[in-house]
């Protein structure tokens, strides 16, 4: 790969493809970023890549996002945090279209690599049935029971890229994120993630003086978050080594919700009274990350501290719902 190559992101409107496309253009790549939604809406947009508006469900729209490109990131997918992803199974399992027009697309017009980005939600939930949960392997997603809907075409998309690398030779690479988190990102309006919704609600009680936080489940499920920064080196460093089957990519440092929230209330200078919603969607009991095989691979594992990224995290969560700006404002590199 050289700087000659043009690199497509998809989803590039998004939270992780907008700081894939912003990491790439400082590397000095010629990027073509595509998403569905209207450009207005992209939580970051530079005017120096090729931006395009396209529904990649269509196949003709995936052949003309791709042709040209030799590297291609594909993030695009309809997803978001679990209340959408239970609520909402039949629009997360058309994903698939996406994956299955791109990865013919990348066959058909030359492209040499293609990243997929698939989930944690692949594992089997009879893994994930305790909140000790000692880190999950990449053996650990079968026989397969996976979370149905988003789950199941993650990991139906999985095997697509295999056989498209074993039967047509297109070079595929598929991480298994693990709760990815940070700024430029979505934070209100049923698609955010747990540290997003989190951060949104005690920014709230503490400007409007209510003193009460809602969490969903009794807090005491555990989980491990990964920071951008550590998202965005690991997809580059998959993306350019020889590992061939799907590899977790995800911080080891689990947590439980309870304590995901006394870092953020640490964070705002607070401390909430908490009422616990156990009817709301709250996911399996324990997820973690076992990072033998990344550090095996790659000499490296995420270590931003959860800390650290969810300071980042609220400092920019705060400064939007402070400043009266719309959560689906775009934030224009210019």
């Amino acid at each position: 790969m050289t700087h000659q190559n043009r690199v497509l992101v998809t989803g590039a409107g998004g939270f992780i493809g907008g700081h894939m496309v912003a990491a790439l253009l400082q590397q000095g790549f010629p990027v073509r970023a595509v998403d569905i939604k209207p450009q207005w809406q992209w939580y970051q947009r530079f005017p120096e890549a090729d931006n395009l508006t396209l529904d990649l469900g269509q196949k003709e729209n995936c052949y003309q996002a791709v042709n040209g490109c030799d590297w291609v990131y594909n993030f695009a997918a309809d997803m978001g945090g679990m209340g959408f992803i239970e609520n909402n199974k039949a629009l997360c399992m058309l994903t698939v279209l996406i994956n299955t027009h791109m990865l013919m697309a990348a066959r058909d017009c030359g492209a040499t690599r293609f990243f997929f980005a698939s989930s944690a939600c692949v594992y089997a939930g009879f893994k994930q049935k305790t909140a000790d949960n000692p880190g999950l392997k990449e053996e650990d997603a079968y026989p397969a029971d996976p979370e149905d809907g988003y789950g199941w075409e993650k990991l139906f998309s999985e095997r697509m890229c295999r056989h498209f690398r074993e039967d047509f030779r297109l070079a595929t690479r598929v991480a298994r994120f693990h709760n990815v988190y940070g700024p430029y990102g979505t934070f209100d309006g049923g698609r955010e993630k747990a540290p997003a919704a989190i951060c949104r609600k005690i920014i709230s009680a503490k400007l409007s003086g209510v003193n009460e936080l809602e969490i969903w489940g009794d807090g005491q499920q555990t989980r491990s978050f990964m920071y951008i920064d550590d998202c965005l080196h690991g997809v580059q460093e998959i993306m350019k080594s020889d590992i061939l089957d799907p590899i977790n990519l995800g911080s080891a440092e689990m947590v439980t919700i309870n304590q995901l929230v006394d870092v953020v209330e640490e964070i705002a200078g607070v401390h909430l009274k908490r009422r616990y919603n156990l009817d709301a969607p709250k996911g399996v009991r324990g997820r973690s990350s076992d990072n033998t095989l990344i550090r095996s691979q790659l000499d490296w594992e995420p270590s931003i501290p959860l800390r650290e990224g969810m300071e980042k995290t609220y400092a920019w969560i705060y400064d939007q719902m402070t400043s009266g700006s719309s959560k689906d404002a775009v934030f224009n590199r210019y």
